[in-house]
């Protein structure tokens, strides 16, 4: 952020106008305007690594275009991009080769082409980035399933694998078409690992077991739990906001009304 901007935005923080801020955008510049905000009303609709978990009783071939399409769609540039899949060690396997099968026919190319599935990246400085991250995977154990090079201004889709919590593609907020798959023995492990992370989004479950649906529903650690799809599924009126680095407070037409309205109460007593 340069110093003029810095000094508009600080002057409308700032000004006793300004009644109710929302912002969206990094935890980093999102703190600065929660310590300068005082006591407006502040939303913040900050970071995420969005996680799902898979289930062994899921029928893989019905969900898998759907969790590519997570991943990957707008070239993993959403807030509730799906980043980490956890998936049941009796169906990893096969999953991973039937999400490589599908990821590598997406196809690169001019973002106005309609058959097109993955563009450039908002800037170049970002495919340094992510590519430095995920170099520094890679020596640190993982493996790339399929992916993980630049092409001009865009980025393969990439999935890794063998990866580990503390990677930085795994614990921060990649932004990227990047997904890692990782095996899991017990839901209550994968509700785990979900859990492991800063941010608290959107996170998904796939399930056919109702009860294992509502048991996460009740342990995952996030703003929305999407119970059955991906967690990059939203709807305008939905409340969505997150928890812990996620920020909070909650967008959504009927919520951000509520979060932009001053609650006045008053009582009338009929007698004397």
């Amino acid at each position: 952020m340069g110093n003029g901007v810095r000094r508009r935005s600080e002057s409308l923080i700032s000004n006793d106008l300004v009644k109710k801020i929302t912002f969206t955008g990094s935890g980093k510049v999102g703190k600065l305007i929660k310590e300068k905000a005082g006591l407006k009303k502040v939303t913040l609709e900050l970071g995420s690594n969005s996680g799902l978990i898979i289930e062994p009783d899921v029928p893989i071939e019905k969900i898998i275009s759907r969790c590519v399409e997570g991943a990957f769609s707008y070239a993993g540039q959403v807030c509730i991009s799906l980043q980490r899949i956890y998936v049941h060690e009796s169906i990893y396997k096969e999953f991973c080769n039937r999400f490589i099968e599908v990821t590598e026919s997406l196809n690169i190319g001019d973002l106005l082409s309609e058959s097109t599935d993955i563009s450039a990246m908002i800037r170049e400085k970002e495919l340094d980035r992510i590519h430095s991250w995920i170099e520094e995977a890679v020596k640190m154990g993982a493996r790339i399933g399929t992916g993980g090079q630049r092409k001009e201004y865009a980025y393969q889709p990439t999935v890794m694998l063998d990866v580990t919590q503390d990677m930085n593609i795994v614990c921060q907020e990649t932004f990227a078409p990047i997904v890692s798959i990782v095996p899991y023995t017990e839901l209550e492990e994968a509700i785990n690992f979900v859990n492991d992370s800063s941010f608290g989004l959107n996170v998904g479950i796939y399930t056919a077991d109702i009860n294992n649906a509502f048991y996460a529903a009740k342990k995952l650690e996030s703003g929305g739990v999407i119970i059955n799809d991906i967690p990059t599924f939203r709807l305008d009126h939905m409340p969505y906001g997150g928890v812990k680095e996620s920020g909070y407070g909650r967008e959504g037409i009927k919520y951000a009304v509520q979060e932009m309205t001053e609650l006045k109460f008053v009582t009338i007593k009929t007698t004397f």
